[in-house]
């Protein structure tokens, strides 16, 4: 993502000192770890222009739940920090109006819809619009892309066989398509989905979109 981001002009500044948003401790119900985690975010980014991720989940963590950790609500300032905050394809596409970087990826495509990017960010179009401009990509879409892939952070731990069968869907639907490449924007699928993918010896591979966008 660094790498993409300094090929269009960006200058980008890596906070060395930045951990973890919150999220895994919000969603198992460890409220006070998770803010004492987002008070650190707020501060080791206080002063950025804007604050981009590869990961919906975190952006959506930052944009829709940090306001309601904290007794009496952020301070403006707070609040205008996380509306400064992007995900990755939303940033180049809707801030930065680029739609093709220069990459090249000679392979058949599909593309997985991450449940935090879709329903808490509304972003959909933006990945699609950079993939459909990559030199030589052939994107197909697959059938029931929204469908959850089964991770859901926690929940594939508490509830395996649920889970199971929900990638399970997942896979074939991305097999059915015809692609040998899986793409996602969140780290979190593309793991539950990559586990599934090589527990039964599948051809198709996952990737992140940023590491298609990097290549040349």
């Amino acid at each position: 993502m660094v790498e993409i981001l300094r090929r269009v002009g960006v200058e980008v500044d890596y906070r060395t000192s930045q951990t973890c948003c919150g999220q895994p401790a919000m969603n198992t119900g460890y409220r006070h770890d998770a803010r004492a985690v987002a008070a650190r975010w707020l501060k080791v980014f206080d002063r950025s222009q804007y604050i981009v991720a590869p990961s919906g989940s975190c952006v959506g963590m930052v944009r829709n739940l940090y306001n309601e950790l904290f007794e009496g609500g952020l301070s403006e300032d707070q609040k205008a920090l996380c509306a400064r905050t992007f995900e990755f394809s939303e940033f180049l596409v809707k801030i930065l109006k680029i739609y093709d970087v220069g990459a090249r990826f000679e392979e058949r495509v599909t593309y997985h819809d991450a449940c935090h990017l879709l329903h808490e960010l509304g972003i959909k179009d933006e990945p699609r619009i950079l993939l459909r401009n990559v030199k030589g990509l052939e994107f197909v879409e697959m059938e029931d892309s929204t469908r959850c892939c089964g991770f859901g952070g926690t929940f594939a731990v508490k509830f395996p066989e649920l889970s199971t069968v929900m990638v399970k869907q997942k896979v074939a639907a991305i097999e059915k398509s015809g692609a040998r490449y899986v793409v996602a924007n969140d780290s979190s699928c593309l793991m539950n989905i990559e586990g599934y993918l090589r527990r039964h010896q599948s051809m198709v591979k996952s990737i992140h979109l940023t590491e298609i966008l990097a290549r040349q």
